[in-house]
């Protein structure tokens, strides 16, 4: 599953691209804010200068897509589409895919009867 990144920063990454993306997990909000990225085809570094020291996450993924945009006043706005790839792939969105993914498929058995109803008894037989 692909998730998008936003730096406040023109980050032009080609689609295509391997990247290195470390987060910081947002003690307030449980969010992962991206902090540094590398590019790992061509050895560019990105990264956030305001960025806070705390535990951090690092992945690997690929760019599916890239938009750079351009604001009034010089604001710059990157979002990036990247699939993980790899180990280590966001392991924290890899449980939480897993959880929806098993609440999805107990829900599916519930609305088809799923396992929860007692089997059907054979009929007696007489010889």
């Amino acid at each position: 599953m692909d998730r998008s990144l936003v730096f406040p920063a023109p980050v032009a990454v080609a689609p295509g691209h391997r990247v290195e993306v470390t987060e910081l997990v947002d003690p307030l909000t449980g969010e992962a804010i991206g902090v540094m990225l590398v590019d790992l085809d061509t050895g560019i570094r990105y990264r956030r200068s305001d960025a806070v020291r705390g535990e951090s996450e690092r992945w690997i993924g690929r760019v599916l897509e890239c938009t750079v945009t351009m604001a009034g006043g010089g604001a710059v706005r990157t979002v990036l589409r990247v699939d993980p790839i790899g180990p280590g792939a966001g392991a924290k969105g890899a449980l939480r895919d897993a959880d929806a993914a098993a609440d999805a498929a107990k829900a599916e058995a519930d609305r088809w009867g799923g396992t929860d109803r007692p089997p059907m008894e054979e009929p007696e037989r007489f010889w």
